[in-house]
């Protein structure tokens, strides 16, 4: 499996207009992880000065999303990708710029399996944020893969 890593960090913003909205920025982008950065903005502050929770979320999302397409990509004529629910958790306020680091709890492999004995499997995606170097959320993003049907 040797996805266009480059090419759905270029994408991504048209295939998900808010990225492009909040103007997301990738870290990097690894079939392991995706990082992707909320960059400071006035538009999008909450009324203590730092990340409105909704941007904080899309971002997270949208970093769960990125690893998505990143594991299956090229499954994308069998199967939706489909989040199917989250659960965010802020720990401290955020100032300035917030990244977020998503991580798969599952493999690949396993997710794939699932696939092929006719189930539509359901896998989670950890991100962790930071803001300044501090600590400030997590959240989990459950996803699923969609058979497509003729």
């Amino acid at each position: 499996m040797a996805m266009d890593l480059q090419g759905i960090k270029e994408a991504l913003p048209s295939m998900v207009p808010m990225v492009g909205t909040l103007n997301l920025e990738f870290i990097d982008l690894t079939p392991d992880s995706a990082t992707m950065k909320l960059p400071d903005q006035p538009a999008f502050r909450n009324h203590l000065g730092g990340p409105h929770a909704g941007a904080m979320f899309t971002l997270g999302e949208s970093a769960s999303g990125a690893l998505v397409l990143a594991n299956f990509a090229d499954r994308l004529e069998s199967v939706i990708p489909l989040a199917v629910s989250a659960e965010i958790h802020y720990r401290a306020v955020a100032m300035g710029a917030v990244i977020a680091e998503a991580r798969m709890l599952a493999t690949r492999r396993d997710i794939l399996r699932s696939l092929d004995e006719a189930e539509r499997p359901e896998f989670k995606i950890h991100i962790e944020f930071t803001s300044d170097g501090r600590d400030t959320g997590h959240m989990t993003v459950t996803w699923t893969l969609k058979p497509v049907t003729p």
